[in-house]
């Protein structure tokens, strides 16, 4: 059977069975042997419900007659712990659960889910079929508590506790700001943290052989440490910074193998390998002079495109990832000037400051809510990344659309309507000169006032490509701040190599000066003449361009941006 991006499927057996790409994490099961309770948080889409998947066919007494068809192909099959199939498996995966208008109401969805489970291994594990019966209505730490002493009691394998999502719904009470019903869910009493002192109770038996935890927010966990505080976090460990997402030897391996498999044009590989870095790329979770992640599930997203269709995807974006965008609407409702301010500096500067020491395993909702915090949580949605110690900014091309697009709606600018023929007229001829007029007279002309004393050219180079990428990517991608050995361009239109501009390369720097700026230059914009040294600029990355394409029809162009009163476009010789 051919192998295929499945994408989306984050069964390991079902990837196994269909000869999906599987890009091998399974060394990081054996350091995880090594942890106790480990809690492990990433980004949504980052691959946390595959490595569940993972944990519980590897551990799973009853997968002990799949282990070679499972496993004998990857690292942990030819490197096995001795633990593995050792364990009866509980997985649970709390984004089922309901966050319900009443306490009452979020412990009966929590019972559905966990007590059917919990009830069900009676049947899915012959060595339990005589254990009691299960009441699904009784609590669950009940119904835990009672399938732990049974293990105990008969001296059976012990059982091993995922729980993907934990924290799933408890963040949707927090974020709609249901404050008086969080804090009944996580008071010392509740339903919620009696379960986590079971778990710790089993774990201090042995009927528990281990707990793993995953999610996207350390909200939850400060105020259940009480009753799991022998939980590891290993979310700020460097040792596991690449547990999850794509390193870059990864994701070449797993593009050379489509390339391979699918018989995909090999003079095509490193334009792919180029787009897919800058729109993907640039994860950096820890440290920020470590190496930078892909979003997995993006990466995916682009590779099952281009083997089902064997061309790049028109839009690079996943519309899955914009709909974390709703996450900036619901932490920001109570305050649209935060949310403006917020939204505006990051598409702005790509910068934000923020504290290290907020940076930490685990905090309570009434800070998650303080402006001094936005940041951190937007670090653990995934939108935002370390630039520095001082600094987080948005990882990629992904995310700087994804923020464009909603300032662009918090500004009312609209980015739909109005630009038909001149797109249009530029698909059929392309003429720089004439887009960015259009993009000037049609975009810029909609901005408010307020924004022109900040604007740079990081704006103007943002804004236009994300107006640029809604009409022309049938034809065209873009990259932002391409590395060269002589620096990085500002942007570049390349022609996609199955259409009519095929080949086509051009470099564009962007260069902006105030209003203040120009009245000290004591000309006119009419007048202004291209700088030598930016030409001097951008000819060092064509040269780069061209020792990397030498085929390219590469063209050269400085755009000038002057406050909010004109610009000029020239081509470069």
């Amino acid at each position: 059977m051919k192998k295929r991006i499945l994408y989306g499927i984050a069964n390991y057996a079902e990837l196994v069975e269909k000869n999906g790409y599987f890009v091998d994490k399974t060394s990081w099961l054996a350091e995880l042997e090594q942890v106790n309770n480990p809690v492990f948080l990433r980004p949504r889409r980052f691959g946390k419900s595959l490595l569940c998947s993972l944990l519980n066919h590897y551990y799973d007494l009853n997968t002990a007659g799949r282990f070679s068809e499972l496993f004998g192909h990857t690292w942990i099959g030819q490197h096995p712990t001795g633990k593995q199939n050792s364990c009866f498996i509980l997985h649970l995966n709390f984004s089922v659960i309901e966050p319900g208008k009443t306490l009452g109401a979020i412990e009966r969805s929590f019972k559905v889910h966990c007590n059917y489970l919990i009830k069900y291994m009676r049947n899915k594990y012959a060595l339990l079929k005589d254990m009691p019966e299960i009441d699904t209505d009784d609590p669950v730490s009940d119904c835990l508590g009672r399938l732990l002493s049974y293990l105990h009691d008969h001296q059976l394998p012990p059982l091993y506790i995922i729980i993907d999502e934990y924290d799933n719904f408890a963040n949707q009470l927090v974020t709609a700001n249901k404050d008086q019903l969080y804090r009944e869910l996580t008071a010392d009493n509740g339903f919620f943290k009696t379960f986590f002192k079971i778990l710790k109770q089993g774990r201090e038996t042995q009927s528990i052989s281990n707990v793993f935890i995953t999610g996207v927010l350390p909200i939850t966990m400060d105020d259940m440490a009480s009753g799991f505080n022998v939980a590891t976090f290993l979310t700020l460990d460097p040792r596991f910074e690449n547990m999850l997402g794509f390193t870059q030897a990864e994701t070449d391996t797993l593009v050379d193998a489509v390339f391979q498999d699918q018989n995909l044009d090999p003079t095509t590989r490193s334009e792919v390998g180029t787009l897919m870095k800058n729109q993907y790329n640039g994860y950096q979770l820890i440290t920020d002079d470590g190496e930078s992640l892909y979003n997995s599930t993006s990466v995916l997203y682009f590779l099952n495109w281009l083997q089902n269709h064997k061309t790049i995807p028109k839009h690079l974006t996943d519309l899955n990832l914009k709909t974390d965008i709703s996450w900036v609407r619901r932490l920001t409702a109570s305050n649209p000037a935060l949310t403006e301010e917020f939204v505006d500096r990051l598409t702005l500067h790509n910068s934000i400051a923020y504290d290290d020491t907020f940076l930490v395993e685990k905090f309570n909702m009434y800070q998650f809510f303080e402006p001094s915090f936005f940041p951190i949580s937007f670090f653990y949605l995934g939108m935002l990344t370390r630039k520095d110690d001082f600094f987080l900014c948005l990882p990629n091309m992904n995310m700087r659309t994804i923020f464009v697009q909603y300032f662009n709606e918090i500004h009312h600018i609209d980015v739909s309507t109005r630009y038909a023929e001149i797109m249009q007229a530029f698909a059929n001829k392309p003429d720089l000169e004439q887009l960015f007029a259009g993009y000037w007279q049609e975009y810029v002309s909609q901005l408010p006032e307020a924004i022109f004393q900040q604007v740079n050219e990081n704006f103007y180079r943002t804004t236009f490509y994300e107006l640029c990428s809604r009409f022309l990517s049938r034809w065209f991608v873009w990259h932002v701040e391409r590395s060269y050995p002589q620096g990085r361009s500002d942007l570049e239109f390349v022609g996609k190599y199955n259409e009519k501009y095929a080949g086509l390369r051009w470099v564009v720097e962007f260069k902006y000066f105030s209003n203040t700026e120009l009245r000290k230059m004591k000309t006119s914009i009419e007048d202004f003449q291209v700088r030598i040294e930016d030409t001097e600029q951008i000819n060092g990355y064509a040269e780069g361009l061209r020792a990397e394409y030498p085929k390219a029809e590469i063209s050269k162009f400085v755009i000038y941006c002057f406050g909010n009163q004109g610009f000029r476009v020239f081509q470069a010789m």
